[in-house]
């Protein structure tokens, strides 16, 4: 099949990211995965919830939302409607659970929450990914800032993490999927996994049609590969100290 850009079955939408985009958040970051765009902020607060305290120890939470013009036909605000949906609850209790596989939370300074906001400002499929992809460098600038504050000596993150969508399309297995090809996809998978390419999580449906072990497996390779040029943009955008990457 023809994919948009001219893109090969097995190649990633292309990535532009602006570290610090928010003045007032502790750490933030625009992400863009080819049409989709991210918006994350992370911020440290002094307390936790009441069933962690005495414990000694931190922890991440994350909120997801879509702002009303993000989509093709405008969004309502979940605030309106009283209570978060459950298509949203889901991806925020994703993208909090793999930051969590990442941050030692007996090493964030005490009992304090690292509150993670994804805020989609513009949807092309993927969202989830890109959101967890991209709250990775808002949480390592908000720890570094706690550092450089001395509340704490080194960066409790240890390890990188990133996500991304697979599925198959016309019988083709496809790396990264947009709206036009998930929303038609006979099998849709996003898949996170950490630094050293182990797999944190698994969300998979036979959207249309079922699918076999063999096709699993296709599908989990391409998923781990991609996920891992993501993972080494990380590594190179941290290391080097770069504020912006892509065009």
């Amino acid at each position: 099949m023809q994919r948009s850009g001219g893109r090969a079955n097995d190649e990633l939408r292309p990535v532009r990211l602006t570290r610090g985009y928010l003045k007032h958040a502790h750490g933030s970051c625009l992400f863009e995965l080819g049409d989709t765009k991210v918006l994350c902020a992370a911020n440290i607060s002094e307390q936790v919830a009441s069933w962690r305290r005495g414990s000694g120890l931190g922890w991440v939470t994350a909120e997801y939302s879509l702002l009303p013009a993000s989509t093709h036909t405008r969004t309502r605000r979940e605030v309106n409607q009283g209570a978060p949906g459950g298509r949203t609850h889901e991806i925020q209790r994703l993208i909090g659970r793999s930051l969590r596989t990442v941050v030692d939370m007996g090493g964030m300074g005490g009992e304090y929450t690292m509150n993670v906001d994804c805020d989609v400002i513009q949807a092309d499929g993927g969202t989830r990914t890109a959101a967890i992809t991209g709250a990775l460098f808002a949480v390592q600038d908000a720890f570094a800032r706690w550092r450089d504050a001395g509340r704490i000596e080194s960066l409790p993150l240890i390890d990188f993490v990133a996500a991304t969508s697979v599925g198959v399309v016309d019988g083709e297995v496809l790396l990264d999927l947009e709206y036009s090809e998930d929303s038609v996809a006979e099998v849709d998978m996003n898949v996170v996994v950490d630094g050293k390419g182990r797999l944190i999580e698994i969300q998979g449906t036979g959207e249309r049609t079922p699918f076999d072990r063999k096709r699993l497996d296709e599908l989990l390779d391409l998923s781990l590969a991609g996920a891992g040029r993501l993972i080494d943009l990380q590594r190179q955008v941290i290391a080097g100290g770069f504020e912006t990457y892509g065009g």
